[in-house]
């Protein structure tokens, strides 16, 4: 039997909500395949924790962590906690400090109801985006000077390594050879005449050793016209960090939403666990209330399974995610249902077992 110690930091606003149904479908899933079993263990770190003890999580976190298979993540963010202490001192502090420098978003069309682009379908929108997680716009490079005074200067400074560059992108020449796809790197060497020139350069290197896939590069305003007007030009995409963030969430958008949006935080080297979340943020005007949509938590669940090798249980998800949207049923208000978290939750769960 194949056991997973999976860490659970189900966070701030609706992230415990959307996390309890996450865990209902692995307790489902343990049921189902006698090769598998998970053990959970819950950590309270976020901002509610940040209120209380000045931090957003313990001092020796990413030790406490480290150990762990995986960590399931549910949000961070809430009122009177900045979005730069919430977002740096737990989110990136675990990203970087396990080197999880690939991101990976799928950008995929469930049902032709969800986008509100006309006549594109689930054969239209279908894509991955492979976001670069470690460094570039995200560094946390700078510096801020002459504070309150009239000369006051601000300084941003993305940081681009050959070796951050050059891995995030081999890693997605890798993928799209794998998935015999083509693979589309998204920059803005035009106006970054350091950074972005340098991206696209090892992107030039770096292709020549894939020479069975075909490459497309465009500038992020142009791609993100294309994410809108012809998504169908995108197989799988890789960009910087900033770049990967902004062009994600129109992924989203022209998806269904961010309650449909998952991620995965990836140390391929598996040196350090890997994280997964959804990408909703905390919501915290509906926490509580039983209105979030749980799919992403649950999509972020399949991408899990991918990871521990267990791909048809991942390929079972997502199936049952489309099932549950095509009944219309059980679906929360965002998608124009009336049920609550725990009930789409549940039905879900009830789907899936049914469809093994």
């Amino acid at each position: 039997m194949k056991k997973h110690k999976i860490a659970l930091i189900p966070g701030d606003g609706i992230g415990p909500e959307v996390v309890a149904e996450g865990v209902k479908v692995l307790k489902a899933i343990e049921q189902a395949d006698e090769n598998l079993s998970f053990e959970f263990t819950e950590f309270p770190w976020g901002c509610e924790y940040y209120l209380e003890n000045g931090k957003m999580m313990d001092e020796d976190g990413l030790e406490q962590l480290k150990d762990f298979d995986v960590i399931y993540l549910g949000a961070v963010g809430y009122p009177g906690v900045p979005d730069h202490i919430s977002l740096w001192d737990l989110l990136l502090k675990i990203r970087k400090g396990f080197d999880q420098y690939v991101n990976l978003r799928p950008v995929t069309l469930l049902n032709p109801s969800l986008t509100p682009l006309k006549n594109k379908t689930e054969k239209d929108i279908d894509f991955l985006v492979i976001r670069e997680n470690s460094e570039g716009e995200y560094a946390g490079a700078g510096d801020w000077l002459f504070k309150g005074k009239p000369e006051e200067v601000a300084l941003q400074t993305g940081v681009f390594s050959r070796k951050g560059t050059e891995r995030i992108i081999r890693y997605a020449f890798e993928e799209a050879r794998k998935r015999k796809k083509t693979l589309t790197s998204i920059s803005k060497a035009n106006a970054l005449n350091y950074s972005m020139v340098f991206w696209d350069e090892v992107f030039e290197e770096v292709s020549k050793e894939y020479p069975d896939v075909g490459t497309y590069s465009y500038l992020v305003d142009a791609a993100s016209m294309f994410f809108v007007m012809q998504p169908e030009r995108f197989e799988i995409v890789v960009t910087s960090n900033l770049f990967g963030d902004i062009l994600t969430d129109i992924g989203a958008a022209i998806t269904g939403g961010m309650g449909l949006a998952t991620g995965a935080n990836i140390n391929p080297d598996r040196e350090f666990p890997s994280m997964f979340e959804p990408v909703h943020g905390s919501a915290p005007d509906i926490s509580g209330k039983g209105l979030a949509n749980p799919i992403a938590a649950i999509w972020s669940i399949a991408q899990m399974m991918d990871f521990f090798g267990e791909e048809e249980w991942g390929k079972q998800i997502v199936t049952t995610i489309k099932k549950l949207i095509d009944e219309g049923e059980q679906l929360t208000p965002d998608l124009g249902g009336k049920a609550s978290t725990e009930e789409l939750g549940s039905h879900f769960t009830n789907l899936l077992i049914e469809g093994l």
